[in-house]
C-alpha cells in the first residue's frame, strides 16, 4: 500500500519532456528531486512564456510603431523560456549530485578530505542553477518594464501575471542559493552568489511595480 504520490514513469528526457501532471506527481513524490529549485526556474520559464504571448498579441498595424521593442521582447522571452526549461533540468540534477557527495565514505582521513571537496563542488553546482534563474529573473522584469507601455491592452494582466512568477522565481531561487552557501568557499564563487542574491530585492521592487501599474490602468 502506497502512503504518498508515486514516482511518475514518463516520456521525455529531462523535466521539460514531460507533462505538467507527471511533473506535479515527480515533485510531490518523496524523492530528492525536482523541488523546489526547479519549481523556480519553471516560473521563470512562465513569465517568459507569458510575456512572449503579450508581444504575439501587439503586433499589426495597430502596433506598428513598436514593433521593433516587441519583435526584440518576443525574441529575448523566447529564449529565455528556454534557458529556464534547461535551468529546472540542472537544478535537479545538481541537487541529486549533492546527495551523492554526502553519501561518500569517510572512514579515513583521505576518504574525509575527498568527501569535503566532493561536498564542496557539488554544493557550488547546486547554487548556480538559482544564481542564473535570478539573473533571468531580472532580465524578465527588464522585458515586461519595455513591453507594459506598448502592450496590446486585452492582455495587460498577463504582463503581470508575468512578473509576478518572475517574482515568486527570484525569491525561491535566492532561498535555494543561501542554503548553499554556508558549504561554499571559494571567495570569488561565494561573492558572485552574494552579488545575485543582494539583487533580488530590487527585481521584487521592480515586480511590485509592475504590478501595480497594470492594476492602476484596470482601475482608470
Amino acid at each position: 500500500m502506497t502512503t504518498g504520490p508515486r514516482r511518475a514513469e514518463v516520456p521525455g528526457t529531462g523535466l521539460s519532456g514531460q507533462t505538467i501532471g507527471n511533473f506535479l506527481d515527480l515533485l510531490a513524490a518523496r524523492v530528492p528531486a525536482p523541488g523546489g529549485g526547479a519549481s523556480a526556474a519553471l516560473h521563470a520559464a512562465q513569465a517568459a512564456a507569458l510575456l512572449g504571448m503579450v508581444a504575439r498579441y501587439t503586433t499589426g498595424e495597430r502596433y506598428a510603431e513598436h514593433a521593433d521593442v516587441v519583435t526584440a521582447v518576443c525574441t529575448e522571452a523566447d529564449r529565455l523560456r528556454g534557458q529556464c526549461l534547461a535551468l529546472a533540468d540542472a537544478d535537479a540534477d545538481a541537487f541529486t549530485a549533492v546527495g551523492a557527495a554526502y553519501r561518500l565514505a569517510r572512514s579515513t582521513p583521505a576518504e574525509e578530505e575527498h568527501r569535503r571537496a566532493a561536498v564542496a563542488a557539488a554544493l557550488l553546482g547546486a547554487a548556480t542553477p538559482p544564481g542564473e534563474v535570478i539573473r533571468a529573473a531580472a532580465a524578465l522584469v527588464a522585458l515586461g518594464e519595455r513591453l507594459l507601455p506598448v502592450a496590446n491592452r486585452t492582455v495587460l494582466t498577463d504582463v503581470a501575471a508575468a512578473t509576478d512568477a518572475a517574482r515568486a522565481a527570484a525569491t525561491t531561487a535566492r532561498l535555494n542559493v543561501e542554503v548553499d552557501l554556508g558549504g561554499i568557499q571559494e571567495e570569488t564563487a561565494r561573492a558572485g552568489l552574494l552579488a545575485v542574491v543582494a539583487s533580488v530585492d530590487d527585481v521584487v521592487r521592480r515586480c511590485d511595480a509592475l504590478h501595480d501599474a497594470v492594476r492602476e490602468v484596470l482601475r482608470g
